[in-house]
């Protein structure tokens, strides 16, 4: 097979949540654990990090791989899902792993993956931590998944884990209120291991502060040690302790809600020196001022072009659109239009109800099962007071607005990480 006919394989045969939802979810880490086993315990063989949370998680995931590399170490870096290819997930020094290889690696496996009959993530999962293992990597980035509990992820035993904020998503899976999220997130929390929590939450502490006494696990409230906010030059102004550290950062990731997560990365960072680690203060500013170049990242404030101002951002639950919208309201312009598509198993109502009445909407979706129909989307919408049109496909609906927009006006693709993958040139 070559790499187009082996993800058609993967697709075909292996039930993936990204595409369609709810079938593709397992309830425990048999399967994984079967893999690992079959794999020769992969994940046993490099030290990790373990990264879980709502929103913040893969910015701050690919974060740290950033500064890990910065620092010399060869740094593994699993994240999901993928924006444009499958080899996206898995990434050494940034760089993805090679079509071949995964070719080979599905063809070295096929029996196992027939006998397993693993899904897509779970198989993902093993295929990264084969790789890694084998690489010899120093350190890896691990991002869960949808949870963290149950997230096929979670049977890595990693130096320190990191939770970032939790908001409502999932929650047909995870529960509908904070805690209930917030119990199954801190299930990668581990027998003395620390852990890093990047925001305090009133609604959510407990559930950590419990977590962590069971599992008589260090925990650190990231927020009492570090704060991290913008300037209006658009740097970032980072503080440790109420002493001036890094006064003026830039950043090539230039989402507002970036400095919310800087805490909890940099905390990460303290806890792995402990570990001797050497992460020097330059490596850490280096790091944090290259993390797309460094890594990949996309679909977060990602600019796709100046005159109108549009910007791409994966952004897709209440939580994230709030914080979103924040920065579209500090962001100079006139009209303000919104290329919209979600999937339709999100907390939709929610979401539209964080979006601003005065823009004017172009409702799509994305070219997967999930996605929720444009023409669905838009009678929900109108519940809302959010006008527009319908345009299903994504880069027709984008280019409908840059037709509509002025040269001051401003438009935004966001709603799904479909959407935002969907986009040509991205």
């Amino acid at each position: 097979m070559d790499y187009r006919q082996t993800l058609e394989y993967l697709f075909g045969m292996l039930p993936m949540f990204q595409r369609v939802g709810a079938a593709a979810f397992k309830k425990d880490l048999s399967n994984t654990i079967r893999l690992c086993k079959a794999l020769d315990y992969p994940h046993l063989k490099f030290p990790s990090v373990h990264v879980a949370g709502t929103n913040g998680k893969g910015s701050s995931s690919h974060t740290l791989a950033s500064i890990l590399q910065a620092a010399g170490y060869k740094t593994g870096l699993y994240t999901s899902p993928h924006l444009k290819d499958f080899t996206e997930r898995i990434r050494i020094n940034g760089a993805c792993i090679p079509q071949p290889e995964v070719v080979a690696w599905v063809e070295q496996h096929r029996g196992l993956i027939e006998e397993i009959k693993p899904s897509f993530f779970e198989l993902t999962v093993g295929m990264a931590f084969d790789w890694f293992a084998r690489e010899q990597v120093d350190i890896a980035i691990i991002e869960t998944g949808m949870g963290g509990r149950l997230d096929s992820t979670n049977v890595i035993h990693p130096l320190v884990s990191l939770i970032t904020r939790i908001g409502l998503d999932h929650v047909a899976f995870l529960g509908d209120t904070l805690p209930l999220i917030a119990r199954e997130k801190a299930g990668i929390i581990k027998p003395q291991v620390p852990v890093v929590i990047s925001q305090r939450q009133p609604a959510v502490e407990g559930v950590f502060l419990e977590t962590a006494r069971q599992q008589n696990a260090p925990l650190v409230f990231a927020e009492e040690h570090y704060h991290a906010h913008w300037q209006p030059s658009g740097l970032l102004h980072i503080t440790q302790q109420d002493s001036p550290w890094l006064a003026a950062q830039p950043t090539d990731l230039k989402a507002h809600y970036y400095a919310a997560n800087l805490p909890g990365v940099l905390a990460v960072i303290d806890q792995l020196n402990q570990l001797n680690y050497v992460i020097p203060k330059e490596a850490v500013a280096e790091g944090i001022a290259s993390v797309c170049q460094k890594t990949g990242l996309k679909g977060r404030w990602q600019v796709l072009d100046q005159h109108p101002l549009t910007v791409a951002d994966v952004s897709h639950n209440p939580d994230g659109m709030e914080h979103l919208m924040l920065q579209v309201a500090n962001t100079p312009h006139q009209q303000l239009h919104i290329v919209l598509g979600m999937v339709a198993d999100k907390d939709v109502s929610n979401t539209l109800s964080a979006l601003p009445k005065g823009a004017f909407y172009y409702f799509c979706q994305a070219d997967i099962p999930r996605a929720l129909a444009a023409a669905a989307l838009a009678e929900k919408a109108q519940e809302y007071q959010l006008k527009g049109v319908v345009v299903a496909e994504v880069n027709e609906a984008l280019a409908l607005a840059r037709r509509k927009a002025a040269a001051d006006d401003m438009i935004l693709v966001t709603g799904s990480t479909f959407v935002v993958a969907d986009l040509e040139n991205l």
